[in-house]
């Protein structure tokens, strides 16, 4: 049975792509963007939602076809990007993706408040929908998206009926298979013609795709972990821009982190470092048997230096933690990276397996091309805890603008945790399996200590400042002896 389907499936793409460069490009090859007719000779899936759209019908699903094709040349999709787009549009959040249903779809929320009927602006907002969708088709091909028609505060000046169509159209022609179903919050009651003419468009079978609710019903869709206040939810965010929103975490590229000739000397010595380094994590105990003094002056440069190394080279376990289902993580909300003038460049991350399977997690950025991640891509054992380094490479800034973002997902008892391994469970494991928690970027603005601040503090300050300061003193001993002749 399931060789008769992939035997049909595969003719059917066959026959639409051969029917499609004769009949309709052959004639006009200027007609579509080249970089679409390549995709389609190539991409099984992209053929397979024509396709099933339009129900195995070939003739119908080739008309859909060249109208979304001229389309995406139309509006230049393939090269859409946020320079694109006015950066007021960007900045106002009437658009953009963010959390999860309960279906595990991503969704697409539309603050329709933000968007007064004005032709002169429709097609920059077009661009914009475009712009997210193709951003999220390019990197979840297939996964359908929910849209989110916040209406609430609406006025009438909101109501922009093309608008609408389009967004109706994107899904019905431009994205096909793309679309989960469409939650309408708060409708006003002077919508009710609107809608109507909307359910139109969809027709017979897609209507029952849209879902009108109320703030008690809308957590039937979406729980509250991912609905805002306003809505009855719990949800924190708050759009901001730039950054792009938290759709934008992407894998780091490499463990090491990419490395250019400006700073290739500083990345070598920091991979050579971290290679012959020890760390240590300070567990309450430990931090009990730290001096509470610092009386660094009364020692030698030499003796100074070897103390400080002995009891100071480590990483301090966070103190906060976020617990969550599969892991608890440590720290709760912020990674805390030195200034450039403190030298402490890197920062820990702490996950602690709190299920009774192996939890395979990885770490995304909105910054792969600033840091070091390591381990970025792995797996933590039943009640273990596995220690994330993060650090930016060569002389980057970090910025508070940087996100992170921790996925974790169960794993069977009896799964390999290799490579290959891990890349096809991600694959493979469903959206609302996976636990996902962020963190934000904060940048301690500290000079670097001298010894007579460290004496002079040591009575008054408390012992986590006091551990602070002779850290940072001990990396600007550190430094100075590199440096010297």
């Amino acid at each position: 049975m399931a060789e008769n389907h992939a035997q049909n499936r595969g003719k059917l793409i066959c026959e639409t792509r051969q029917r499609f460069e004769a009949e309709y490009v052959t004639d006009k090859p200027d007609k579509y963007d080249p970089r679409d007719i390549e995709r389609l000779q190539q991409d099984d899936n992209w053929v397979e939602s024509y396709l099933c759209w339009r129900h195995n019908v070939v003739d119908e699903t080739l008309k859909m076809i060249d109208e979304s094709f001229q389309w995406r040349k139309e509006l230049a999709v393939n090269d859409l990007s946020e320079s694109s787009i006015p950066q007021w549009l960007l900045e106002i959040g009437g658009i953009y993706l963010h959390g999860y249903d309960k279906e595990g779809n991503k969704l697409f929320w539309i603050r329709v408040k933000y968007h007064v009927k004005d032709h002169k602006t429709i097609m920059d907002k077009k661009k914009l929908i475009a712009f997210w969708l193709e951003r999220y088709a390019k990197r979840e091909n297939g996964k359908p998206v929910t849209v989110m028609f916040d209406l609430s505060e609406t006025g009438i000046n909101s109501i922009d009926m093309d608008f609408v169509r389009f967004i109706i159209n994107c899904f019905k022609v431009y994205y096909p298979k793309y679309i989960s179903k469409f939650v309408i919050f708060d409708m006003p009651w002077i919508m009710n013609a609107a809608f109507r003419i909307v359910k139109s468009w969809l027709g017979p079978e897609a209507v029952g795709l849209l879902k009108f609710t109320s703030k008690s019903e809308v957590q039937d869709y979406v729980s509250v972990e991912y609905l805002p206040p306003h809505m009855g939810g719990t949800d924190p965010f708050k759009y901001s821009y730039p950054p792009l929103v938290d759709d934008d975490f992407q894998t780091p590229l490499c463990e090491n982190g990419p490395i250019t000739s400006e700073d290739e000397a500083s990345s070598k010595e920091d991979l050579e470092s971290d290679g012959k380094e020890t760390l240590e994590i300070v567990s309450s105990e430990e931090q009990a048997c730290l001096p509470k003094k610092s009386n660094l002056t009364d020692t030698t440069p030499k003796e100074e230096n070897e103390k400080v190394d002995s009891k100071m080279k480590i990483f301090k376990k966070p103190s906060s933690v976020f617990k969550g289902p599969l892991l608890h993580i440590s720290p709760a909300e912020e990674l805390y990276f030195g200034s450039t003038e403190s030298g402490e460049k890197k920062t820990l991350i702490v996950l602690t397996n709190v299920t009774k399977n192996i939890v395979a997690f990885k770490v995304r950025t909105t910054a792969p091309e600033k840091y070091r991640v390591k381990p970025s891509n792995s797996s933590c054992d039943p009640g273990a805890s596995v220690d994330i380094i993060v650090s930016p490479h060569g002389g980057l800034t970090v910025s508070a603008q940087d996100r992170f973002l921790v996925m974790a997902a169960e794993m069977e008892h009896s799964s390999a945790t290799g490579t290959a391994e891990l890349t096809q469970f991600w694959k493979e494991v469903p959206r609302n399996k996976v636990m996902e928690h962020r963190l934000k970027c904060h940048i301690v603005e500290s000079s670097k200590p001298n010894t007579l601040m460290l004496k002079d503090s040591a009575l008054t300050m408390s012992d986590k400042a006091s551990e602070d300061l002779a850290l940072q003193f001990a990396n600007s001993r550190r430094a100075s002896d590199r440096s010297s002749p």
